[in-house]
C-alpha cells in the first residue's frame, strides 16, 4: 500500500520545525528516523496532512559531554543522533555504558543506521530498549515548542503504549543521561523470538558501590512487562545499603516482577513473561554486581 497524500516540510532549524507544528496543529507530525512512522503511513494505519522532517536540522545531532557538572557529570545526545553513531561513540561507551550496551539490541544495523535516539524514546514502545534505559538512568528529556524548552524527567515521560506526556507542538530535542562514574556495573538482558525483534521480556540494570563498598545506587527497568517501560523502585530498595556479596538477585528479581502487569498476547502469555522476566532480572543483577565489584 501507499500512504495517503501529505505535504512534506524540511525545516533547517528547530525554530522552523516547531513553528510548522504550531501552524498546522494536529494535522502535522514530526518525522525522525521513520522506522515506525513510515510503516504506519504506508499501511494507512495513520495519516497526517503535513510531515515535518527533522533530518536536516544540525542542532538536533551530536553527542556532548559534561564531566564537570553535578556528581559525575552527564552526556547529552541530540534527538536526531543516529543509533549507530551512539553505538560507535567512545564517550558513550566510557560514560554511559548501559546505553552503549543496549543500542546493539535495537533491530539490525540497517535500522540503527537510520533510527534516532530521540525518535525511539518519543515513540515510547514499551518493548523497546531506549525508553527502558532512559527510565533506569533517570535521564532528562528536552522538549521544545514555540513557547521555549522545558526539561521532562524520564519518569514523567511515558504515559501508555506509544504515548508520552509531550505537549502538542513539542518535539523532543535532546536527552541527557547522568554519568554514574567508577565502581558501577551494568547489564542488558532480553528474550526475543529472533535477534533484532522486539523483546518479549527484558531488563536493563545498574549497580553502583560507595567508598565503603556498599551498594549506594541501583536501577532496574523492564521491557515488555506493561504498557510502558517499568521502573522497579521497591526491588531497588532491597539492594541499596547492602553489601554486594549479601545481595540475593533471585529475591530482588521476584520483587521486581511481582508488581508488573505484563500483556497476555499472541507472542507470549503473561505468566510466561513473568517467569522469563524474573530469570532475566536475576541474571542481569548478578552480572551488574560482578562488574561493580571487579571492574
Amino acid at each position: 500500500m501507499k500512504p495517503s497524500r501529505f505535504r512534506y516540510h524540511r525545516p533547517g532549524t528547530i525554530a522552523d520545525a516547531v513553528g510548522l507544528l504550531a501552524e498546522h496543529g494536529e494535522d502535522a507530525k514530526p518525522l525522525a528516523g521513520g522506522q515506525s512512522l513510515v510503516a504506519l503511513l504506508a499501511l494507512r494505519l495513520t495519516s497526517f496532512e503535513h510531515l515535518v522532517d527533522l533530518n536536516r536540522i544540525p542542532e538536533l545531532q551530536g553527542v556532548s559531554t559534561d564531566e564537570q557538572g553535578d556528581e559525575q557529570g552527564a552526556v547529552t545526545i541530540g534527538a536526531m543522533t543516529r543509533q549507530s553513531a551512539v553505538e560507535r561513540s567512545g564517550d558513550v561507551a566510557r560514560l554511559v555504558p548501559l546505553l552503549a550496551r543496549a543500542v546493539p539490541f535495537i533491530g539490525h544495523f540497517q535500522i540503527r543506521n537510520r533510527g534516532t535516539i530521540g525518535g525511539s524514546i518519543a515513540h515510547a514502545d514499551p518493548a523497546s530498549e531506549l525508553p527502558a534505559v532512559a527510565l533506569a538512568l533517570d535521564a532528562r528529556v528536552l522538549a521544545t515548542s514555540t513557547a521555549g524548552t522545558r526539561t521532562v524527567p524520564a519518569s514523567d515521560l511515558f504515559s501508555s503504549t506509544w504515548t508520552t506526556t509531550l505537549e502538542p507542538g513539542e518535539i523532543l530535542t535532546g536527552v541527557t543521561f547522568p554519568v554514574w562514574g567508577p565502581r558501577s556495573g551494568f547489564a542488558v538482558e532480553e528474550l526475543a523470538r529472533r535477534r533484532g525483534d522486539f523483546a518479549i521480556a527484558g531488563t536493563v540494570c545498574g549497580i553502583r558501590l560507595d567508598a565503603a563498598g556498599l551498594i549506594d545506587r541501583a536501577a532496574i527497568a523492564l521491557m515488555g512487562m506493561g504498557d510502558t517501560p517499568v521502573r522497579c523502585h521497591a526491588a531497588e530498595a532491597l539492594l541499596v545499603g547492602s553489601a554486594p556479596d549479601s545481595a540475593e538477585p533471585a529475591a530482588v528479581a521476584a520483587e521486581a516482577i511481582d508488581a508488573t502487569e505484563p500483556p497476555d498476547d499472541i507472542h507470549a502469555p503473561a505468566s510466561y513473561r513473568r517467569r522469563v522476566g524474573a530469570h532475566l532480572v536475576a541474571r542481569a543483577l548478578a552480572s551488574s554486581i560482578r562488574e561493580a565489584v571487579h571492574g
